[in-house]
């Protein structure tokens, strides 16, 4: 076995620190008090405040307001304005970033734009474990448009050697989601400008779970997800940023009336806006981005350090206990936290129905085909008794074979 990371006493301290400034925040969330939350890297639970926003939205800007609330209740800037609230917590220009439409289809925009700022290249770079939507979204669009274009997608340590004077674009997930692994972004960025790429993100997996310098990388686009560690509720929007000195030079693929200089113009030719809107595309769903604003209001005032250091010191004891205690799960997250995001994954056999059986006795988590047992990070509402108590009733789960009942067996749709 490998030796375990040990966190230094100065690390250890900012940990401590860490946890004390944020354990007020678990007060904002509504959690069942009989369950322990290790999904919040697939979806975050309801901030209280959600309710009441849900409320005056439907009821006052919709009930009462009607149309009229496009103007008097600002509901046409929503998608700028939750935006900037994401911006600080990537590291961006609040200008730069807005949220519409889903990360698959932000990529979509964001490749086709990127491919564009390259034509006599044609070569799209990731890598082979990536999220499936972002590689089917590259698929896609290169069997639209044809031309000799082609995917490669290499193993993830390979990937800088496979930056070549001939790829256009390089796609990357930040963090891996099914074993957290890390990629370097600002080294990766700097190896692809160094070949001559633009350089996407999908910070799906990060953004929310450490602090992030998007803008400091010098990344020409980035996207991701709302409702993971922003706690956006199902299906809230996505958002999508681009470097403000290239805004002019995109010319968005899918060309849609709200990223028109003037939509209300309704003029028959599209002339894109002058900012990064010009990559919206249609109407923005308002009760959905209501939701995701207020949501984001947790963030006002978090130390994105101290929530760093919280979340390794909590995945760092997570990762003790269970090898303490589980000797027959194997670790499938990097063991150096500083190549690992805010979650923890076991590889075990059977495990899908050993995740059905902790669920069931109140712990939360998920599985990811073919063997990961996943498990969330959060330090605004996961605390290390949460920790010890999650390993206990793993080792439970297991030590029982507990998830030999043929109840644990059965798959849902999602798992």
């Amino acid at each position: 076995m490998m030796t375990q990371h040990r966190l230094t006493s100065r690390d250890q301290a900012q940990a401590r620190d860490g946890q004390d400034c944020l354990a007020p925040m678990r007060a904002h969330f509504a959690l069942p008090d009989d369950i322990t939350y290790l999904d919040g890297n697939s979806l975050g639970p309801l901030p209280h405040a959600v309710r009441a926003r849900m409320t005056r939205t439907v009821n006052a800007e919709w009930g009462q307001g009607l149309i009229r609330s496009w103007n008097d209740a600002g509901w046409i800037d929503l998608p700028e304005r939750v935006g900037a609230r994401i911006a600080r917590l990537i590291g961006a220009p609040a200008q730069a970033v807005f949220a519409a439409d889903s990360t698959s289809v932000n990529l979509f925009k964001l490749l086709s734009a990127a491919l564009a700022l390259r034509p006599e290249r044609r070569v799209i770079v990731s890598e082979r474990g990536n999220f499936p939507t972002d590689l089917y979204m590259a698929q896609g669009l290169i069997g639209t448009i044809g031309k000799g274009y082609a995917l490669r997608t290499p193993a993830p340590d390979a990937v800088a050697a496979a930056i070549t004077d001939e790829v256009a674009v390089v796609m990357l997930t930040h963090v891996d989601y099914r074993t957290g692994r890390m990629h370097d972004i600002d080294a990766i960025t700097r190896a692809a400008h160094a070949a001559g790429a633009v350089m996407i993100w999908d910070l799906a997996h990060s953004a929310g779970a450490m602090a992030l310098d998007i803008a400091g990388s010098g990344a020409e686009f980035a996207v991701g997800c709302s409702y993971k560690y922003l706690n956006g509720g199902p299906g809230a929007p996505a958002f999508i940023h681009a470097r403000p000195d290239i805004v002019e030079r995109i010319d968005p693929a899918l060309a849609g009336w709200l990223g028109h200089a003037a939509p209300f113009a309704m003029e028959p030719g599209y002339r894109p806006a002058m900012s990064t809107e010009r990559l919206r595309v249609g109407t923005p769903p308002i009760l959905q981005l209501a939701v995701l604003q207020e949501a984001l209001k947790v963030w006002d005032g978090v130390d994105m350090a101290a929530l760093r250091a919280a979340s390794i010191a909590l995945t760092e004891r997570f990762i003790a206990e269970v090898e303490a205690r589980c000797p027959m799960l194997v670790l499938a997250s990097p063991r150096d936290p500083a190549r690992r995001g805010s979650q923890v994954s076991f590889a075990f056999e059977h495990g899908y129905a050993a995740m059905q059986a902790l669920i069931a006795r109140g712990v939360i988590g998920d599985f990811r085909a073919p063997d990961i047992m996943r498990f969330g990070f959060t330090p605004l509402y996961i605390d290390e008794a949460d920790v010890i108590a999650a390993a206990a009733i793993l080792q439970e789960v297991l030590t029982t074979e507990a998830w030999r009942d043929p109840a644990y067996r059965v798959r849902g749709k999602v798992t």
